[in-house]
């Protein structure tokens, strides 16, 4: 795979049948600033267990997550297989923290940013912590939409919008699988780069607590969200991780092929 707009090539790996790709804070951080430096429309699918079985269940999710410009192992699980697959120096790239280095080198490079999802709470204290940390970074569009579809006239004031603030990356904090499917939809009308960031806008807002460091090192982040979030995300988890678990053993020991889109 090459990189549209630039000109490193990625190496891919599929699991499950959706495109996860090898690279790095420092890798997707450049390659997100060249692509706003050149005004395209991209987008960039963080991926986890969640989004990896969301994918397998439906096809043209599949489809969505392995179109998109880039495709970065956020969860561990993520990164465990790709090393499984012979990637063995692949680390992860954690969406909060990716989120906080391109903030950097967008203050750094005079690249405005938007955001777009989350509470209006939510939002105002994500802009207040990160022009606080960053103090040169410019904020030029903020918008927390309504839970509910946009309709056509609403998506079309809110495209214009986004375009007519300058905004060259744009942060995308809807959740997993309707982040993505927004951003493939607003590629093409969004002169931005997306990144869907989704729990990101909770964690740097102060609205939720990340998981202690050596629970995300070893693959224990989706616990400690669950003690936090019970009623929200027990379901998921209940669901996606042990079809997970027993999917990928099939895929690794070579008993079961998954369809590539």
């Amino acid at each position: 795979m090459v990189m549209q707009g630039g000109s490193k090539r990625v190496v891919s790996r599929w699991i499950l049948g959706m495109r996860v790709d090898a690279t790095s804070y420092d890798d997707v951080t450049q390659q997100v600033v060249r692509w706003a430096r050149a005004g395209v429309s991209r987008y960039v699918c963080v991926a986890n267990v969640h989004m990896t079985m969301e994918a397998y269940d439906e096809h043209e999710f599949r489809r969505i997550v392995n179109c998109a410009d880039l495709v970065v192992p956020d969860g561990m699980p993520l990164v465990w297989v790709l090393r499984k697959l012979g990637l063995s120096g692949q680390q992860r790239v954690y969406g909060p923290e990716l989120m906080v280095r391109v903030c950097e080198a967008a203050a750094q490079e005079g690249l405005p940013i938007g955001l777009y999802g989350g509470t209006h709470e939510t939002v105002a204290s994500l802009v207040t912590n990160l022009t606080t940390r960053f103090p040169a970074l410019r904020v030029a569009y903020a918008y927390s939409p309504p839970f509910r579809p946009l309709n056509p006239e609403e998506d079309a004031r809110v495209v214009d919008a986004i375009n007519s603030s300058g905004t060259r990356i744009l942060f995308v904090g809807l959740g997993c699988p309707k982040q993505e499917r927004w951003m493939a939809t607003h590629k093409g009308k969004v002169q931005a780069v997306m990144l869907g960031v989704g729990a990101a806008f909770d964690f740097h807002a102060g609205r939720v607590p990340q998981a202690p460091p050596w629970m995300q090192r070893v693959g224990l982040e989706w616990f400690f969200r669950l003690l936090v979030e019970p009623r929200r995300l027990w379901r998921r988890y209940l669901k996606h991780n042990p079809r997970f678990v027993i999917l990928v053993m099939m895929q690794l020991l070579g008993l079961r092929r998954f369809e590539e889109v």
